[in-house]
């Protein structure tokens, strides 16, 4: 009888170990398969600092699309027709070349997109990051740093431009609190 007991015992302990093990499995899978991204283009920094904060209240990766050639300051310079941003955003097929590319865009499933406006929507090199990976499959959610204007018309551009592409919404996060940041969040 003890004999018995004994092997019932332990075939409960042996089964109850393997749904456990296949449980954590599961978890692990979706967590594989829920990977977040925070990817973001920052020519002054203060996209790149909203793009942090973000990261950490989403528990994101972090990227940032870098330009193959650093914006300068003069090549900010809005007033003069011929920067280098005033010239690339009268070009509707600019596409500033950009450097670290990511190896592993596959593994993401949500991708928060972040970039400052330039001529109300987006900087080209946006434009650049999408042609540069396969979306199929994943959501994106545009955030924007702005002076004064609105994300509207770059979320609607970038619609446009990208009708492949699941692109939810878009949000302005100038100076976003992080109760904001989490809002934002939990509205995905």
């Amino acid at each position: 009888m003890k004999k018995i007991v004994l092997f019932i015992t332990a075939f409960i302990a042996v089964a109850l170990s393997a749904c456990s093990q296949n449980n954590n499995n599961k978890q692990n899978s979706n967590q594989m398969e829920n990977k977040t991204l925070v990817a973001y283009f920052s020519a002054s920094g203060v996209t790149k600092k909203v793009a942090q904060e973000l990261a950490g209240v989403a528990n994101a990766d972090l990227h940032e699309i870098k330009p193959e050639k650093i914006y300068t300051s003069a090549d900010l310079d809005w007033h003069d027709k011929n920067s280098r941003s005033s010239v690339e955003m009268a070009d509707k097929n600019s596409r500033p070349a950009i450097t670290d590319k990511l190896a592993n865009m596959s593994d993401y499933q949500t991708i928060y997109v972040g970039f400052p406006i330039w001529w109300y929507t987006a900087p080209t090199i946006i434009n650049t990051f999408f042609e540069s990976y396969d979306f199929k499959g994943k959501t994106i959610y545009l955030f924007a740093t702005s002076g004064g204007s609105t994300i509207d018309k770059a979320v609607r551009d970038l619609k446009a431009v990208y009708p492949d592409i699941n692109i939810k919404n878009g949000r302005l996060l100038n100076s976003a609190s992080t109760q904001e940041l989490q809002n934002f969040v939990k509205e995905q």
